[in-house]
């Protein structure tokens, strides 16, 4: 489904509404996968989260292989695995498997995660000088850049710590990440050698069809691994909008063409609520920043609320001010509003794709918005 040169695909993050199962909520997951699949989605990724009773997107090769098995030919993938607490063995492992049980339709969605190892260039780094703080504007083609929010907040959350504690090892930490995504590829080429020169086979994984991503919420590493492989970029506005155009600008600037892809694809994530009029999408959408909180506070992410608990609470400048950069840069309206919006989206991150992901709290309200996108977007291919 393609609106102008950009695709449209679905990103889910398995969300649990409040008064329901994990179980409802896999359900769901199956039903908007076989509904994206009808109207012409291009790919259906699930995203991994821990310890958080409001997803129940766990174990995302599990729920890959669930949805592929529900669909014939929407690409299904991950967006994405995170490699601080996987090795590249088990990931091609995990991911031949898929391709075995549905050739030709897995994405594998790399991404960076866990205690980094200490790198050579650390210590310069944090001698230079700050950058000065950034500050919410908004492009000349009209996309809302925000202020970043500030990850420090999160430093001394015990719930976050516990995490990654439980994801890794005692004492691990997760290797580099242009190695990790170097043993990837190679594995699944199968030029794998060791440091000593032993080879390494894996059955299934190695000559498997997956198409291999990168995904990356600023202009760092991974944007610039994606790029230096000539990788396709997952880049996160609906994560990260403040620093979505630098990951851009990034990759590009790092790409170097191989024999499989001659120019840089980008597919960018955007959160999206569409309802017949932009009152009752405002309406749908409301809850969504108790969410947000309830993971930036480091409580993890509760059952998505009602409408009508979001109307309830009474919000501190504080709590505001945790979620303003994720609130105002949805994307919620009618069909015409929202697809207006994503336009500029488009153009100014030159976007391939739009991996689209909605949260409300009726599940029908969700198939719907994506309904109502994908017709307003085919009429104006």
């Amino acid at each position: 489904m393609s609106g102008g040169r950009a695709a449209l695909s679905a990103l889910d993050l398995v969300p649990v509404p409040s008064g329901s199962t994990p179980a409802d909520a896999l359900a769901n997951t199956v039903d908007l996968a076989r509904a994206t699949e009808a109207l012409g989605y291009r790919r259906y990724w699930i995203a991994e989260h821990h310890l958080n009773p409001g997803v129940a997107g766990t174990a995302t090769p599990l729920v890959i292989s669930l949805v592929a098995g529900a669909t014939t030919t929407i690409r299904v993938g991950s967006g994405a695995v995170q490699m601080g607490h996987q090795t590249p063995l088990a990931v091609v492992e995990q991911f031949g498997l898929l391709d075995a049980l549905h050739p030709g339709r897995i994405d594998l969605g790399l991404g960076r995660s866990g205690r980094p190892r200490p790198r050579p260039d650390d210590a310069a780094r944090a001698a230079r000088p700050p950058r000065p703080p950034r500050v919410r504007h908004t492009t000349e083609g009209g996309l809302l850049i925000p202020a970043p929010f500030d990850l420090r907040r999160l430093v001394g959350s015990p719930r976050i710590a516990l995490t990654a504690r439980m994801l890794q090892q005692e004492g691990a930490v997760a290797p580099d990440y242009a190695a990790q995504v170097a043993d990837v590829v190679a594995l699944l080429q199968g030029t794998y050698r060791s440091e000593d020169g032993v080879e390494a086979h894996v059955v299934p994984g190695e000559g498997a069809a997956v198409e291999l991503w990168v995904l990356a919420s600023s202009g760092g590493q991974s944007a610039r691994i994606a790029g230096q492989r000539a990788l396709p970029l997952g880049a996160n506005y609906h994560v990260a909008p403040a620093t979505v155009l630098d990951a851009v600008a990034s990759y590009r600037a790092a790409f170097q063409p191989s024999a499989t892809r001659a120019r840089p694809y980008v597919a960018v994530s955007a959160d999206v609520v569409v309802a017949p009029d932009d009152a009752t999408a405002a309406e749908l959408a409301s809850p969504y920043g108790l969410w947000v909180h309830s993971i930036r506070s480091g409580a993890g992410a509760i059952p998505f609320p009602t409408p009508a608990d979001a109307a309830r609470h009474r919000w501190t400048d504080e709590q505001r001010d945790m979620v303003v950069d994720r609130v105002e840069t949805q994307f919620v309206g009618s069909p015409s509003t929202v697809a207006d919006q994503l336009e500029v989206l488009v153009a100014e991150t030159g976007a391939d794709e739009i991996l689209v992901t909605t949260m409300t709290h009726d599940h029908a309200d969700r198939v719907r918005s994506y309904e109502l996108l994908a017709a307003e977007w085919a009429s104006r291919a």
